[in-house]
């Protein structure tokens, strides 16, 4: 866009309506717009490529708001250069159901390109993004046809910079040189507790020069020139960029600008006025001049440059139009039209192996089966690659000088997770990443918010349970299956044998609505055998595996022990107790089932017993307060698997007691 309205008016446009929506929510944060205001003038006025008309244009640069708290400030943007956000929904600010949430949510506001508040994600969601284009752009671009080249901008503060993920995330971009990723630090010294020096004093330049960045220092973030000439000089950088910008948090109100007392409140009546008094802003609330529309308008400069980049995708596709199609494809997310025929023949391929192995493995395989016809697949690991088993024979690992298609994450669990994330709202990729089952731990906030935009990510957990055996209490997963359930709209799998785990690729792979968690065991398991409707029923999350025409009781399991329910069922036929035994690999998907099917498989009226290397308490959604568990609701030992599984009463003999302790 092109103004010749004077920036100070511009910024002014942004406290105004900051102010004033957080005044009549009388709930938000007013501080962070008011003192970003310039720097977003200098951002989306002069370098910001992006149509409000079409807020999903594939080669926009991504705008991430970090510090989420001050949303009102992207709202304003939004308002102001064009989308759909009308203002009445500036006025129904934090109201139920209005597109203006109290930090900005993925999917409910036009513009808004990640869910943030949780400080230190949307810097990280941000990596992720701005490691897709680089990695797209070596993939599709050629001579002449940078059909892929963009930048991904995002906001920060001092929270952001505290919180233990930006360390990761930043580590990771220095170290991949993403020199398409430029921060811009709001350095105001202020949070929630006041001054920060007597908790934060940080050299941060210094620790971003360290990552491998670039650090432009002691920028006037209330000086648009200064900002600008920042931003441009960061463009050319070949290292991702941190722009230090000193700024006065609540800058413009007169009373409070500068304390914690405008972060995270509104200013009052009396504040309001006499702000707008000191800006000279004179309009009533809620009120825009039409020069301010104008000079902030980017509908029409949007739309030529959409339309531009339009130009150069024709004659791209007439030039390379596989590869234009194929990045069409993978950017809107739709699956190629192979995938299931190539999956079904991989399933026939576990049935005629019966192999035995462990689940790690057997998900191995079922990567090594789907990245043919996954191009977008974009594995890694938290420096478990060897363990976790996520890569695959063509597999070739990204480096700062390499494209490829498996990222090294390093020890950075909640990093990876939240880059992952970062990826996938991008587009053009599907991450999977991975760790042990115990450290999801470090990675959950990110899986929730995964969960929360209901985007594409695959989070890989091996080392499931006790069975992980000598690495002790600290590395066994006990209360982790359990508490995974617990996030909405996350999709949990946990497979027993080499066929159930293919369909829970196949069926994560394909869900489009949501993240999926894939849980496997480190110890070998057997093949269970199956008919061709049972294999159709794994994808429905639970289903019979074994029946008795005259069943007694229900045996439900998952993972590895569904084996210990069968060789107990064996048992309890030859003493004459008939029972069902019902493998669950995910109770997400199960529960999603209609009421006859869930009939079909828990009929009522049976006795229940659940068994699970894990904690009991959630079990007793499927077998009643009658029926019973076999789990563990203590932390495990040090001590070889099937010591552990013998101690904690994971044997034949404790099943069948329980089975008969339910028909008594």
């Amino acid at each position: 866009m092109t103004s010749t309205l004077p920036t100070d008016k511009m910024a002014n446009a942004i406290r105004a309506l900051a102010m004033d929506a957080v005044q009549k929510a009388n709930s938000g944060h007013p501080g962070m717009p008011m003192g970003m205001a310039e720097i977003a003038v200098a951002l989306w006025a002069k370098h910001h490529r992006h149509n409000p008309a079409n807020p999903r244009w594939i080669n926009r640069d991504r705008f991430v708001i970090s510090n989420g708290h001050g949303s009102m400030l992207q709202y304003a943007l939004l308002h102001l250069s064009g989308y759909d956000l009308s203002m009445d929904e500036i006025k129904n600010f934090r109201q139920l159901h209005s597109k203006t949430p109290g930090h900005p949510e993925y999917e409910i506001t036009e513009g808004v390109e990640t869910t943030t508040g949780p400080l230190g994600q949307g810097l990280t969601n941000a990596v992720g993004m701005a490691l897709a284009e680089k990695l797209l752009a070596a993939e599709f671009n050629k001579p002449g046809f940078g059909v892929v080249d963009h930048f991904t901008y995002v906001f920060l503060g001092d929270g952001c910079l505290m919180e233990g993920i930006s360390h990761e995330a930043c580590s990771l971009a220095g170290t991949l040189r993403l020199s398409k990723l430029i921060a811009l630090y709001d350095d105001n010294g202020i949070s929630i507790d006041g001054k920060v020096d007597g908790w934060f004093t940080d050299d941060t330049p210094k620790r971003f020069e360290a990552y491998g960045w670039n650090v432009i220092r002691n920028v006037d973030g209330h000086d648009v020139t200064a900002v600008d000439a920042a931003i441009a000089q960061a463009k050319t950088s070949n290292k991702p960029t941190l722009i230090c910008c000193k700024t006065i948090i609540g800058k413009g109100a007169p009373n409070m600008q500068g304390s914690d007392k405008v972060h995270g409140a509104a200013l009052g009546d009396k504040e309001i006025t006499a702000t707008r008094e000191a800006i000279s802003w004179t309009h009533m609330p809620f009120e825009v001049p039409a020069d301010v529309y104008a000079a902030w308008d980017a509908k029409a400069t949007g739309q030529a440059l959409e339309n531009e980049w339009n130009a150069l995708f024709k004659a791209y596709d007439e030039r390379y139009p596989q590869e234009a199609g194929e990045l069409l494809r993978r950017m809107k997310g739709e699956l190629p039209g192979n995938l299931d025929d190539a999956m079904k023949a991989y399933v026939a391929s576990c049935v005629e192996k019966k192999e035995a192995i462990a689940t790690r493995k057997a998900s191995q395989n079922a990567i090594q089966a789907l990245a043919p016809v996954l191009p977008e697949f974009l594995g890694g690991s938290a420096d478990l690659t060897g363990s976790n088993l996520t890569n695959w024979k063509e597999c070739v690992a990204v480096r700062s000088d390499q494209p490829g298609n498996h990222v090294n994450y390093g020890v950075r669990e909640f990093g990876m997770a939240a880059i992952m994330n970062g990826i996938a709202l991008h587009g053009g990729y599907l991450p999977f990443g991975a760790t042990f089952l115990t450290f999801s731990d470090y990675s959950r906030n990110a899986l929730r918010m995964a969960a929360l935009m209901k985007i594409r990510s695959l989070f890989v957990f091996t080392h499931d349970s006790i069975g992980l055996g000598e690495d002790g209490p600290t590395h066994q997963s006990v209360e982790h299956i359990s508490s995974l359930r617990l996030i909405p709209n996350l999709d949990n799998w946990r497979p027993c044998d080499t066929v159930e785990s293919a369909v829970a690729w196949q069926q994560a792979v394909k869900r489009s609505n949501g993240p999926s968690t894939l849980i496997f065991s480190r110890q070998n398991l057997p093949y269970m055998e199956r008919s061709e409707q049972q294999i159709a029923d794994i994808q429905r999350g639970g289903y019979v595996l074994r029946d008795a025409a005259d069943a007694k009781a229900i045996l439900i399991a998952t993972g590895s022990e569904v084996e210990l329910a069968m060789k107990s069922a064996d048992e309890l036929a030859m003493q004459g107790v008939a029972v069902r035994v019902v493998s669950m690999p995910s109770t997400d998907v199960f529960d999603r089932q209609d009421a006859a099917y869930k009939a079909s498989v828990l009929t009522k009226g049976l006795p229940r017993v659940a068994v699970e290397a894990g904690v009991t308490d959630f079990w007793y959604k499927y077998v009643g307060l009658e029926g019973a568990v076999v789990g563990i609701d203590t932390f495990g030992e040090s001590a070889p698997a099937g010591v552990l599984f013998k101690h904690f009463g994971f044997t034949t003999e404790n099943v069948v007691a329980k089975v008969k302790s339910v028909l008594a």
